[in-house]
């Protein structure tokens, strides 16, 4: 991924929220039939390994698991917020008409090494800790008690596990940075009037401290 200094997210603590907060990645293999792509909510350990370990599951249906070898190379995309920038936010464009459209992002590449865990007490660890994490806002959390286990255990069957050792973490937040001041906040008076609050706040924690 190409990404200009002014954008490059390093942070480990960054990096990790965005992981955290958005867990659909988008996982990239070279397979047999040429690249393929799966989307697939992770679980992820900071410490596990040097830079974590993210781990899934994919339905046994699915060749993903049976066409990727074990430490085959692999890249899971997460994404952010994102959305269109007009120059027309732009106090400059009004005075020198030297600006053009853009589109900001906030994303994150995590590189590593996956390996298929086809076994019934990984592929249950997997599902216990996603349904926790995604059920933690419920005012009553659904959990897999709250099945028969013959069911749980012929959902489970249908599933198969994966984890990838993370060996590279490329973070990009493309938010206006190179802006000038006056527009970046110019872009973000206007998301907000749009309803796009969520990329709004995110351009806002990249002025200065004393603007926010």
């Amino acid at each position: 991924m190409y990404i200009p200094s002014h954008f490059a997210t390093t942070q480990p603590d960054a990096l990790h929220r965005l992981l955290r907060a958005h867990p659909l990645g988008i996982l990239v293999t070279h397979t047999p039939a040429g690249l393929d792509a799966n989307h697939i909510p992770f679980d992820f350990d900071p410490a596990r390994g040097a830079l974590g370990t993210l781990s899934g599951h994919v339905a046994r249906a699915n060749p993903v698991w049976q066409q990727c070898a074990d430490g085959a190379e692999v890249l899971v995309i997460f994404r952010s917020v994102d959305g269109y920038i007009s120059p027309n936010w732009y106090p400059s464009k009004h005075e020198t008409h030297r600006q053009v459209p853009t589109w900001n992002y906030d994303v994150l590449h995590a590189h590593g090494n996956l390996t298929v865990r086809d076994d019934a007490l990984f592929v249950r660890g997997v599902v216990a800790r996603l349904t926790r994490t995604h059920e933690a806002q419920e005012p009553r959390p659904w959990k897999m008690g709250d099945a028969p286990p013959v069911y749980i255990d012929a959902m489970l069957q249908c599933i198969v596990g994966i984890e990838i050792a993370i060996t590279r973490l490329e973070g990009k937040a493309k938010l206006s940075q190179n802006r000038e001041l006056r527009d970046r906040e110019g872009a973000i008076d206007a998301l907000r009037k749009r309803g796009g609050d969520a990329l709004a706040e995110a351009m806002e924690q990249t002025l200065p401290t004393s603007l926010r």
